[in-house]
């Protein structure tokens, strides 16, 4: 029970991430921007997700009070500032302002999340975060449905709608709790930089920690990258069904069925197991995507599907490796520096693939195959178990 609560208040609250990108074709109209314009107002909400991390991890935040406060007051922040980009942003300048407060909050909402399920069930980690992250991923395409269900609504009621299921999200995880194997750091311990930096000479976690970044290169611009390639590939129109909205929600809401599947798999085979055969397939759909474009279109929507599921699948399994890897009193803060990293990363992916889509078109895809395949050269110490664990 606990943890479906954590897992449904990350969907609701996660909703906040990708909900400018649901009216995309909106502001491109209103504001005069293109994908690049898109791409700056994620990389905003990538930017402040950053900043919170880390600030996060290195005040020791994330690691001396409870998660589920943190967690609470951070949604409805969230909520706050997404309803004021909604009612108030006038352009891109000031709309970046609104999604880096966005991104702020996030950070008290993903790493938090992935602390409350280990304090509920810290020996199922692997499955338990796997639900975690498929709820976040179906979080990140939630307002592409919403988009779909309010068609003919204006773009603002779609943010404010997020807006609302964040704040749900804060009295279920306040109501809820923390877990009965939370750990506090003591205030006279040693520095939480001190804390992290040493967790992150154990060899274990920086295989994890390196094979994850990877996966960061790819995920994130992949995700933005949706709506771009369904409209440039004019999937709708070939399918005779369906809306860029709509197969969106579909291509990235599919990947909340890989982490499961993922997680499930984890409990058999390893986390390190899962999330190398992850990276296997999403590299493999980076390379043939952009031959398969011009295929069938159910060729080619069976291929987004597919790299939907496994773009994601490994996400949750790198946190797991992560957090069994590391002092259970720096598990906040160490994921919290881990986030942080990958999701600098992510800047720079998104703001590559969102400048030259426009010009390379389909073939944008192979930009994002570095990402899986140093991931899995990273990953390749954990393939096999560790000090006899999985």
């Amino acid at each position: 029970m606990p943890i479906a609560i954590i897992v449904v208040a990350q969907l609701l609250g996660t909703s906040l991430w990708f909900s400018t990108n649901s009216a995309a074709d909106d502001l491109t109209r209103a504001w005069g921007v293109g994908p690049s314009g898109i791409g700056w107002l994620t990389n905003a909400v990538q930017s402040g997700f950053i900043v919170g991390t880390l600030g996060i991890a290195f005040t020791g935040l994330a690691d001396r009070y409870r998660a589920s406060r943190i967690f609470a007051i951070s949604a409805v922040l969230g909520a706050c500032a997404n309803a004021g980009f909604a009612l108030w942003a006038n352009g891109l300048a000031d709309g970046m302002v609104w999604r880096f407060v966005v991104g702020l909050c996030l950070a008290g909402i993903y790493p938090l999340g992935m602390k409350l399920v280990v304090s509920w069930a810290p020996q199922q980690a692997g499955a338990a975060l796997a639900w975690l992250v498929g709820m976040l991923t179906l979080g990140t395409a939630l307002p592409q449905g919403v988009r779909v269900l309010g068609a003919h609504l204006p773009w603002q009621m779609v943010l404010l709608v997020s807006s609302l299921l964040a704040l749900m999200a804060a009295a279920m995880v306040m109501w809820l709790g923390d877990g009965p194997h939370l750990k506090l750091r003591d205030p006279s311990s040693p520095a939480a930089r001190a804390n992290v930096l040493r967790a992150f000479k154990a060899p274990a976690l920086r295989a994890s920690a390196f094979a994850y970044f990877g996966h960061m290169w790819e995920l994130y611009a992949f995700w933005t990258l949706v709506p771009m390639l369904i409209r440039i590939t004019d999937l709708p129109g070939r399918l005779g069904v369906g809306s860029v909205a709509g197969l969106s929600f579909a291509v990235i809401g599919v990947g909340a069925l890989g982490c499961v599947l993922g997680g499930w798999m984890s409990v058999r085979i390893g986390s390190a197991r899962v999330a190398a055969v992850a990276l296997g397939l999403s590299a493999c759909c980076c390379l043939v995507f952009p031959w398969v474009s011009e295929a069938p279109a159910w060729l080619l929507l069976g291929t987004l599907l597919i790299w939907g599921m496994s773009a994601v699948a490994d996400s949750p399994q790198f946190s797991a490796l992560s957090s069994q890897a590391c002092p259970p009193d720096a598990v906040g803060s160490t994921l919290a520096v881990q986030n942080g990293i990958g999701f600098a990363i992510t800047l720079v992916a998104i703001a590559m693939t969102t400048r030259v889509v426009d010009h390379v078109g389909v073939e944008v895809a192979w930009w994002l195959l570095p990402g899986p395949l140093l991931g899995l050269i990273a990953l390749r110490p954990l393939w096999r178990p560790l000090n006899g664990s999985r």
